[in-house]
């Protein structure tokens, strides 16, 4: 049944959340005139408006049509057109709404802008508006301010306590805007802290009591109670600068954890519990290398500090159309899975989550060898896995490995960061339960420089619950990422140089071609699980033929080579007669200049 006007403007009243509030006058209806709402001399009468007392934030007025009415039409957008202009004259910022309860139209001053087709809560709207681009260098400076102040003046010795500090003083931020004052003494600060850290917990550990580990972690960081004010004054200001760039729209999902860890792991030689954190870049990369979206429901078995979890939540929120669409917090809750078996990095994890105000009911602390843990993956509709597992074999890579590929649904595709040859030096079981039940589709060889701890790796792209049998491997070498070592920033895209050698890679591997570098390969899995370093061609040439000859006269003739040669060369330089032309050069000795006939 097509609905009327009358009922699509209700249903937009209650979607867009139009009512009055003490910040603003709001409602919808039709005997309403712009000059009742203080535009004198208009009587016209738009469908809705949200009209904030404070003149200098934005202003929303709403036009809505009969699903029969097509929004494009010429008519339907001069007249948005025409409100809109009655409204700028008191407002800076006025966004226009034509809605049919179909499909949406929106404008920013009168100008189309980009925005969902589903019409979303008018907050979404306002936040799209009033982002301001995003300053990435600014945060690592921020995250390199924190790190010394925390570090110095805080004495947090221990890298995982700082990142664990930072994020938890994020998550409080992020709760309460009053949460991190300056001026608050030392005591009030932590305090404050754990605090608002409890609360932003109270919804979610009624279903994952397991969360309680973020508030266990944060009281045992061991720290020196300090009275620099100017310190603690300077940490919460960073904290809330840092806080706002995650806010915004522009945030393109990097793992904040990440960026500190790159920041603060200066001070350590080696990373801790083998962890090794995955760039952001490659994050991005394998999100796109098994097509990855909006709709998938997403398995990180050693989630770490959520790096994949939180770039596949920023690209799925992207995907359907901003931070505020009610998408976006179906995709929080309900799309994304964790699994960490070490205490601070799961709440490193969860607290990584929360800064992006997802509850993290989906994060389990428990082993991802164990019974329990596949029994927890089986439970859940995971459609795809992205995962950087611990690479020494006392942390039992191969068995996490196989218990994920073995709980989730068959034809599941999983992308597996390894070091090149780790499969091919895997025991024999091994590679035979892998390749028994499963196929290894695609490997991608990342650059050398991607991990500062100098492990070569590659991505291995398997599909779950079919076995390999005689199906090749499809093998790629991605030799350079473009990104350049900035002192004490690790590696960045300072040139921005990565989205163009994404974009190559992905399109190369998806048409299975590499038409620009020429490192395809087709591998036989009875022989190679990696990218094999291409063999030189054997070559020979005329100077090789005539040395390997001139050897075996000196032999026959019983003369030492070495003691030959530098006779030869002692008297070409100073006993010989040179003649030149324009052609060439003739260098000339007598003979027995050398050696003699005895």
């Amino acid at each position: 049944m097509v609905r009327t006007e009358d009922e699509v403007r209700d249903s937009a009243k209650t979607i867009l959340g139009f009512h009055n509030t003490k910040d603003a006058v709001s409602g919808t209806g039709q005997i309403t005139t712009f000059n009742q709402l203080g535009f004198p001399g208009n009587p016209k009468k738009p469908d809705g408006w949200y009209l904030p007392y404070d003149t200098s934030k934005t202003a929303i007025i709403l036009e809505t049509k009969a699903e029969s009415i097509d929004v494009d039409t010429k008519k339907c957008v001069d007249e948005i057109r025409e409100y809109g202009e009655i409204v700028m004259r008191k407002y800076d910022t006025v966004i226009g709404i034509l809605y049919n309860g179909k499909h949406t139209r929106i404008f920013r001053n009168n100008k189309p802008v980009e925005a969902p087709d589903e019409l979303q809560v008018k907050d979404f709207y306002i936040n799209r508006i009033k982002d301001e681009p995003l300053d990435k260098q600014k945060i690592y400076r921020l995250t390199a301010n924190i790190n010394n102040n925390l570090h110095f003046n805080f004495g947090i010795k221990n890298l995982y306590s700082r990142m664990v500090f930072t994020a938890a003083a994020l998550v409080a931020e992020r709760y309460s805007k009053y949460a991190l004052m300056k001026g608050m003494d030392y005591d009030s600060l932590h305090n404050s802290i754990k605090s608002n850290l409890n609360k932003s917990l109270e919804d979610s550990r009624r279903q994952n009591q397991k969360l309680d580990i973020i508030i266990e972690v944060y009281s045992d960081i061991r720290m020196n109670y300090t009275e620099n004010q100017e310190a603690i004054n300077e940490f919460v200001e960073d904290i809330k600068d840092i806080s706002k760039a995650i806010n915004s729209n522009h945030w393109a999902g990097e793992d904040v954890m990440g960026i500190f860890f790159n920041e603060f792991n200066r001070y350590k030689g080696k990373s801790e519990q083998g962890q090794v954190f995955t760039p952001d870049h490659i994050t991005n990369f394998m999100y796109r290398l098994i097509d990855c979206n909006m709709n998938d429901y997403i398995l990180d078995a050693t989630c770490g500090s959520g790096a994949f979890l939180v770039k596949a939540m920023s690209n799925m929120i992207i995907e359907a159309g901003g931070v505020d669409t009610n998408k976006a917090k179906e995709i929080k809750s309900k799309r994304l899975f964790g699994i960490e078996n070490d205490k601070e990095l799961f709440a490193l994890a969860c607290a990584n989550m929360l800064i992006h105000k997802d509850g993290k009911t989906n994060f389990e602390y428990m082993d991802s060898r164990t019974v329990e843990a596949g029994k927890w993956i089986k439970e859940k509709p995971i459609t795809k896995v992205l995962m950087n597992p611990p690479f020494e074999n006392k942390y039992g890579w191969d068995k996490i490995i196989l218990n994920v590929l073995k709980n989730v649904e068959q034809g599941t595709l999983c992308a597996f960061i390894l070091p090149d040859k780790k499969l091919e030096k895997a025991s024999k079981k091994f590679r035979e339960d892998l390749l028994e039940s499963n196929r290894i589709k695609t490997i991608v060889k990342f650059p050398e420089e991607i991990f500062f701890e100098g492990i070569t790796t590659s991505v291995f792209v398997i599909e779950a619950g079919r076995p390999q049998e005689d199906g090749n491997i499809i093998a790629y070498n991605i030799k350079d990422d473009g990104l350049e070592t900035v002192k004490n920033q690790g590696r960045q895209d300072i040139r921005n140089n990565w989205s163009d050698i994404e974009d190559y890679w992905i399109k190369a591997i998806q048409n299975g071609e590499d038409p620009k570098y020429g490192t395809k390969q087709i591998l036989d899995p009875s022989k190679h699980l990696s990218w094999q370093i291409p063999q030189k061609p054997f070559e020979i040439f005329e100077e090789d033929f005539n040395k390997t000859l001139m050897d075996y006269i000196l032999f026959n003739e019983g003369i030492n080579a070495n003691e030959f040669k530098n006779k030869v060369t002692e008297k070409v330089l100073y006993s010989s007669k040179v003649t030149s032309s324009v052609d060439e050069v003739i260098i000339s000795l007598e003979k027995g200049d050398i050696y003699d006939e005895n």
